[in-house]
């Protein structure tokens, strides 16, 4: 693809193809924003090449930062002095290991001569990291370029394997040789002294090494970070897609990116990988780690102890293999699949080797998820000081930080956890010392007091206890506390003692070796009393028989400790009280009833990453209304309003190549307002079917319909099928309904593309296919459609039909309790209404935006959006819809008019030009 470098305001931006306009105002303010060390908030919509846009304009900024650094390098390299700063000129951060510079204030009254020298001694010191810098990075990029253009070093790791697999099967040759020896012959006793004479265990250089983990070598020149940029979005495949652009774009060729997973993503261990739960994944990963390192250290130290069993280390956790698939990642441009098929063919792991890779990387791409959690960022080696942080398809982004750090646990949780490490200390609880049996006693009173606040009793089966009271009931913090008689507890060293002890991993592990080893007889009859006590913990239906698990569904992981997520909802606990509340459900029994705790604030951990990062940007295809970003988010965490920047730019198409309409009645003059009250009468779905039939007939290609939800389009379906309004649409649509499961939507949507691509080929009455979708469903969310997914591209037209407004259940406690908090913390505007009313409205247009925003995908595109409600003509609603629709759209009171403009719109766009 050819390189189209765009100059833009005295900047290059290279492009792999002539941009936009929009495009280029896009990368220009990036640029600034980046530069300047601010936070943007950038709204692109679908089909105007946002993440070309976000490439090209980070990474040439990237470059031009590390051009400047280098010359600066090299200057005071040369010189072998810092200037001082006194105003004129600043020290360029060199990097997140060379922050220091010689302005650090001096205490007062510091006689002249001292503060010189102390300043002297500080520009020789930077100077020398200066040097050793410049040298880290000359033989990194040496290694690099070797690695690019040498097949002997491309094919080193490929050789390791295939040295340690000849060694394993040699080893395996002596193993067998020892067994059959010891079966023919038992050993002779050795005479005092004689062990001397016996060889020990042997492990080579490399191997001790291997066992050590990956810091064996101190002069790693991996070491340092550079200034990074890192790039976030939703979902894996969202990240694939962005790598793909990357690779295409003409950054792709000397940009070393890294791609970031989970364990569950990444790990080639075929033992582990079985497990299924992502928990169970990343247990059994590190206890495979620390079974190395325990091995090896009892063996430097007590050489002549007998040597115990230990569970096997992982294979592929060995230090030269990772060394060289770091390497191998950081050149070229990888995704997830080719990072697990890189690190198959290596034998190393990705998991490991993706990290290792990080500090020398220019471009991290990875779930938000993992950037957004403190203690998943430390664990991954994510250093966020001095960086660039992009977040991608961020249009639900406080909902996300507010689902990562809320946490629920059910009472037969609580039940499990409580039996299982009673049955835990009863066992071990001689051989533990003295702190270990005082957390795990408060842990074992936190849990019983927790069951009992909901109503029942810890010692007794949760699916038999019939609770008195039922209900939600939502407190603070400090409340639940109390009632919970638990207030005089530290929760923050029980935290502390369930992070350092991991005793929610050794109680999993306590519970899964009681079903595999065999004990003495005497204890046969209580360990077999535990196994079935267990057992009738787990949550039963007695309603109707579970039903086979379907062809193509997945089956269901294995369960993780209970422990862990009662420890995550006693992390929780530990918030500030007017951050959060606690819900308390209570259904009937204590196995359904649960306990939830609810974020009300994720500002308060969304601050920790405004204040390390350089500058970020939140960007996404439908932002609006983006005073939930300001206010919830920005402002909360302590963001001056000037140093945030808006950008949103409009569509690339023609503004003929749209139709918005919105739609107060229908063809019989019944008035639209799908309310709760109002839009389960017979009436008002008769009347939406009346319309629907009469959009088919001028409406040519495909339709998607959304309904506000899976119940409502369930209702809806029933009485058009009654009604036989369901035949008179199938008359010129085949009728499609969007899934609940995620596994048949691909299949639904390729019949539905199939079914309009033979409709306009055979001709005949049906001329397309009809989908009825739910908003924020599959649809709406995680699928775009894309050429022959909701239109055809030769064909053309198509129409996205919105039915009532998506308000949430505002008889929801948690949402009931969001609006409260906005109302007591948030200031109210003059002439705006209250903070706890306008989420709702937000929350609303977020999920209308996310849904119709997918109708045009590129600048020859075209297509209708009715939106069917009076509600949407209010002025304060349609402020809220994308500016490239706002701008475009006509309101039509009745419903003769706005059915001439679609039948118009669609004559004329339908003629091939």
């Amino acid at each position: 693809m050819a390189n189209k470098t765009q100059e833009v305001g005295g900047i290059h931006f290279p492009f792999p193809f002539t941009p936009y306009s929009i495009q280029k105002d896009f990368m220009a303010e990036l640029y600034r924003v980046l530069e300047a060390g601010k936070i943007g908030v950038f709204e692109s919509p679908t089909g105007t090449g946002k993440s070309l846009s976000l490439i090209c304009g980070a990474l040439s900024w990237l470059r031009d930062f590390e051009q400047r650094k280098h010359q600066e390098e090299a200057r005071l390299l040369e010189t072998g002095t810092v200037p001082l700063s006194d105003g004129k000129e600043q020290p360029l951060t060199l990097s997140s290991s060379c922050k220091e510079t010689p302005d650090t204030p001096r205490p007062a009254g510091e006689p002249d001569w001292v503060t010189q020298f102390v300043q002297k001694k500080e520009e020789r010191d930077l100077v020398d990291r200066l040097k050793e810098e410049h040298v880290r990075r000359k033989k990194r990029e040496e290694r690099l370029r070797q690695i690019r253009h040498s097949a002997q070093l491309k094919y080193a790791a490929k050789r390791v394997r295939q040295e340690e697999e000849e060694m394993e099967r040699l080893l395996c040759l002596s193993r067998e040789m020892l067994a059959a020896g010891a079966e023919a012959e038992p050993q002779e006793p050795l005479v005092s002294g004689e062990e001397e004479l016996v060889l020990a265990e042997y492990e080579s250089d490399e191997e001790k090494g291997a066992a050590r983990g990956v810091d064996e070598d101190e002069d790693d020149p991996e070491e340092e970070h550079v200034t990074k940029i890192y790039y976030c979005s939703r979902t894996h495949s969202q990240l694939a897609q962005f790598v793909h652009e990357v690779r295409r774009s003409p950054f792709g060729k000397d940009t070393r990116l890294v791609t970031l997973g989970s364990r569950q993503n990444l790990c080639i261990n075929d033992d582990v990988k079985t497990l299924g739960s992502a928990q169970l994944i990343n247990d059994r990963c590190m206890e495979m780690q620390r079974s190395k390192y325990e091995r090896n250290r009892a063996e430097e130290e007590k050489p002549k102890r007998r040597r115990q069993e230990h569970r096997a280390a992982c294979p592929f956790y060995g230090y030269e293999q990772l060394q060289l698939l770091r390497d191998q990642v950081l050149v070229g441009v990888k995704d997830i699949e080719q990072l697990v098929a890189l690190g198959k063919e290596a034998r190393a792991c990705p998991y490991y080797g993706s990290r290792f890779a990080i500090p020398a990387a220019q471009l991290v791409v990875l779930p938000y998820q993992m950037l957004l959690h403190a203690a998943t960022r430390q664990a991954a080696g994510i250093r966020l000081q001095g960086q660039v942080v992009l977040i991608d398809e961020a249009h639900n982004l406080i909902d996300t930080i507010t689902g990562i750090h809320s946490a629920e646990v059910s009472g037969s949780q609580l039940c499990q956890a409580h039996s299982q490490l009673l049955q835990y200390m009863e066992r071990y609880g001689k051989r533990l010392k003295a702190k270990n049996l005082m957390y795990i006693k408060q842990i074992l009173y936190l849990l019983e007091k927790f069951a009992t606040v909901l109503g029942g009793n810890i010692k007794q089966n949760p699916n038999t206890q019939s609770l008195s009271q039922t209900g939600t009931e939502l407190k603070t913090i400090n409340d639940f506390l109390f009632e919970s008689q638990i207030d005089n507890i530290n929760l923050f060293k029980v935290r502390r003692y369930c992070e350092r002890s991991m005793i929610s991993r050794k109680l999993f592990g306590f519970t899964e070796r009681y079903g595999a080893v065999l004990t003495p007889s005497r204890e046969q009859p209580r360990l077999a009393g535990f196994q079935h006590f267990l057992q009738t913990l787990q949550p039963t239906v007695t309603e109707t028989p579970v039903s086979p698990v379907e062809e193509g569904e997945a089956r269901l992981p294995r369960p993780a400790s209970p422990l862990m997520h009662i420890e995550s909802f006693l992390a929780a606990l530990t918030t500030a009280n007017q951050d959060g509340r606690v819900i308390l459900s209570r259904q009937g029994s204590l196995c359904q009833s649960s306990l939830k705790f609810l974020l009300l604030n994720p500002a308060v951990h969304f601050a920790q990453v405004v204040k390390e990062c350089r500058a970020l940007v939140i960007a996404g295809g439908t932002m609006q209304p983006v005073s939930d970003f300001r206010e919830q988010l920005l402002a909360c965490a302590g963001v001056e309003a000037e140093r945030v920047v808006e950008f949103s730019c409009g569509h690339v198409i023609p503004p003929d190549n749209i139709l918005p309409l919105v739609i107060c009645s229908g063809p019989s003059s019944q008035q639209l307002e799908f309310t709760y009250q109002k839009r389960e009468l017979p009436q008002m779905m008769e009347e939406t079917g009346r319309i629907l039939c009469n959009l088919c007939t001028v409406v040519p290609g495909g339709v998607v319909c959304f309904f506000p939800s899976y119940e409502y389009q369930r209702q809806v379906y029933a009485h058009w099928d009654k009604s036989g309004l369901l035949a008179r649409l199938a008359v010129r649509k085949k009728i499609f309904q969007e899934p609940k499961k995620a596994n048949q939507v691909e299949q639904v949507l390729a019949e539905y593309s199939r079914c309009i691509k033979c409709c306009d080929q055979a001709g005949g009455t049906v001329t397309g296919a009809l989908l009825l979708s739910v908003v924020g469903g599959k649809m709406s969310e995680g699928i775009n459609f894309s050429d022959n997914l909701g239109r055809l591209v030769f064909l053309g037209p198509r129409c996205v039909v919105m039915v009532g407004m998506p308000y949430p259940n505002i008889r929801s406690p948690e949402l009931q309790e969001k609006m409260a908090y906005l109302d007591q913390t948030l200031p109210r505007g003059p002439g705006q209404p209250p903070p706890g009313k306008a989420l709702v409205e937000n929350l609303c247009m977020k999920a209308v935006n996310q849904s119709i925003g997918r109708a045009i995908r590129h600048q020859k595109d075209f297509a209708s959006i009715v939106l069917l409600d009076q509600r949407y003509a209010r002025p304060p609603i349609l402020g809220k819809l994308p500016a490239w629709i706002r701008d475009r759209v006509e309101v039509k009171a009745t419903f003769g008019p706005a059915f001439a403009a679609m039948r118009k719109f669609h004559r004329e766009k339908s003629v091939p030009s």
